[in-house]
């Protein structure tokens, strides 16, 4: 007997509660195949296919399983499980935050079930929606799903047969990364039953994080490394490889299942076990110092210092006393001898940060220093011999640097042994809820606060949001929220962005019909984002044609505002009122006047609408 489908919620109608008995059914709420077909664009002829505006690949499933299999026999089952989780992960989080820009709807269920959609585009499987409860006062997601003929199993069976294991990797991945984006919360789903375990269907069940019992075995799947804190959003247990006392230093956890991320993870730990000298570039807050502590943490140096620098802190004159160390009586002023970084670094790590900052005689001693693998103190008379590994980071190009004459050639390929390029946070999005969670977490713990999570309106405005200061950025934007928001919680926009950084863009959503969705925070948003809003009206005056009389361009303004609404409605003229806060005379009143001025676009609009779709009220202005 089939479960009875059940959905249910808490909360107010408009809040982020999923789904309450007697709302609307899963047909109204997920995209129809039709809405789906807009988004796909085909381009045989310049070898192109686009989801929106992103490139998608179209493979045979024979394609996908023979990768599969050779992920398999070339790395293991249990790697190559990870990879395919991972992968799933990342395009799960992907279309989660396509989904919040492209198909917003004012029902806070809507997103969640256009995913379910999203996951049979792709060829995945079928879903089947039985049951999902979503309470965000107390942050806990419970749902029930079957999977009908997927894929994955499918080749899985075909190469190995019925087996003891599950074989749903990808899209066990895909749905964590999607429904934990779109909520802000991770959710881990487990496959319990599978075809590949002799099961007649795939049967999965997904739950907040803090709601299952252990979870370290569905999270080693997402960790590309073993150092990474990737997708725990800080429930995931003590990753941290200094121990359980390390993770009140947020700086030095490492959060991200991004492939750019797992890109440079796995040239870490390429690199580690060996001496080479690494040089970390990257922008500003990227994390070029967190990373070059946990290449220290996985190296063999682990048990010697790590000594860091800030080269453009320190002025030139002290440059050499600063790095080498100085004799007592070398200068005015030195009364007594003291080593340097390069001494204090022995047997361990010196990380030079701003290595560009250095002038070019500073330039000319790091390189001795570096050739020889001995320094001289200030004033002193004796080479000292050091054991140590030197990492270097840059925001700038040091290449182009050296043709412009500021850095020296030879320092540079001294430096650039082993380059590992940390990308900008813009370029691992997917990494962003993963750091907003980990983040919350620390903050509440560091304030002694208890805010439970972000509202889905934070999660799309920070996904959208370009980032110029990385990390860093959004590190401080969670430690602003979480002061400024109360104790049980949520946080919102208003509490992230200062007034100078928040976009409409990014975080006003569409209603069904296209009229801007209603919140909570609506008007809080509205008057932080009214600079904005002044200078798009601005920009729309000089289009309609300014003049000395502000009622008559502010009165042009409103038909404007009129014939557009009536447009996207297709001439449904109630329709447009109400996306308008209009009454449907008010409207047609309007429309009136447009139609006697001689500018009859509207009407011309609707006449020219494909057979077939009449205007929905028949009440066109005569």
């Amino acid at each position: 007997m089939k479960p009875r489908r059940k959905f249910e919620g808490r909360g107010e109608p408009g809040s982020n509660f999923f789904v309450s008995r007697g709302g609307p059914s899963t047909d109204e709420l997920q995209p129809s195949c039709r809405e789906l077909g807009e988004w796909l664009t085909f381009d045989p002829d310049d070898g192109r296919i686009w989801l929106g505006g992103e490139r998608m690949l179209m493979l045979r499933h024979e394609t996908l399983g023979s990768i599969r299999n050779e992920l398999i026999q070339c790395v293991g089952v249990e790697k190559a499980r990870g990879i395919l989780t991972r992968s799933g992960y990342i395009a799960g989080m992907r279309d989660a935050k396509f989904i919040t820009s492209h198909w917003r709807k004012d029902h806070p269920a809507a997103n969640l079930l256009a995913g379910t959609r999203m996951f049979g585009l792709h060829g995945l499987a079928k879903v089947e929606t039985l049951h999902f409860e979503y309470d965000p006062e107390r942050i806990k997601f419970n749902g029930e799903f079957l999977w009908h003929h997927s894929l994955e199993d499918d080749e899985h069976i075909s190469s190995f047969g019925v087996g003891t294991d599950v074989a749903c990797w990808m899209p066990i991945g895909y749905a964590n990364g999607y429904v934990s984006t779109l909520l802000g919360t991770p959710i881990i789903f487990r496959e319990v039953e599978c075809r590949s375990t002799g099961s007649a269907i795939c049967r999965v069940i997904g739950k907040t994080a803090k709601d299952w019992d252990d979870i370290e075995e569905d999270l080693r799947y997402l960790r590309a490394e073993q150092f990474v804190d990737s997708a725990s959003g800080g429930f995931g247990g003590d990753l941290d490889p200094r121990g359980p006392d390390s993770a009140d230093e947020p700086e030095f956890r490492m959060v991200g299942a991004s492939s750019a991320f797992n890109a440079a993870c796995h040239m870490l730990r390429k690199v580690a076990p060996t001496r080479a000298t690494v040089l970390f570039f990257g922008e500003s807050g990227v994390g070029k110092e967190l990373f070059a502590k946990m290449l220290h943490e996985i190296s063999l140096r682990k048990s010697g210092p790590f000594v860091s620098v800030n080269c453009a802190a320190i002025p030139e004159a002290l440059v050499e006393a600063e790095l080498f160390g100085v004799e007592r009586g070398a200068y005015t002023g030195a009364t007594a001898s003291r080593p340097g970084r390069f001494e204090r670094s022995d047997h361990g790590t010196l990380f030079l940060d701003e290595v560009a900052s250095l002038s070019l005689a500073a330039q000319s001693k790091l390189l001795r220093a570096l050739q020889e693998g001995e320094i001289e103190r200030v004033g002193g008379v004796h080479a000292i011999k050091l054991d140590l590994r030197i990492v270097a980071a840059c925001n700038v190009d040091l290449r182009k640097e050296v043709l412009a004459g500021r850095f020296r050639e030879d320092l540079f390929y001294r430096l650039n042994v082993y380059p590992i390029h940390l990308p900008p946070l813009r370029a691992r999005s997917e990494d962003i809820p993963l750091l907003m969670a980990h983040f919350l977490k620390h903050y509440n713990d560091c304030y002694g606060r208890q805010i439970r999570g972000f509202t889905q309106r934070a999660v799309r405005a920070m996904l959208t949001y370009s980032f110029p200061g990385n990390v860093r950025e959004l590190q401080n934007m969670v430690e602003r929220a979480v002061i400024a928001a109360s104790d049980e919680s949520h946080i919102d926009t208003v509490h992230l962005f200062r007034d100078e950084l928040f976009n409409t863009k990014s975080t006003f959503s569409l209603g069904e019909r296209g009229h801007l969705s209603t919140t909570d925070c609506a008007d809080r948003e509205t008057a932080a984002s009214g600079g904005n809003f002044l200078d798009r009206m601005l920009e729309l005056r000089g289009a309609i044609g300014s003049s000395g009389d502000p009622d008559k361009w502010l009165d042009a303004l409103e038909t404007r505002l009129v014939e557009e609404a009536v447009k996207r409605c297709d001439g449904n003229m109630a329709a447009a009122a109400r996306l308008v806060g209009m009454t449907r005379m008010q409207i047609v009143y309007r429309l009136r006047k447009l139609d006697s001025s001689g500018d009859a676009s509207v009407f011309e609009a609707i006449e020219e609408m494909p057979s077939g779709e009449p205007v929905h009220d028949g009440s066109r202005p005569k």
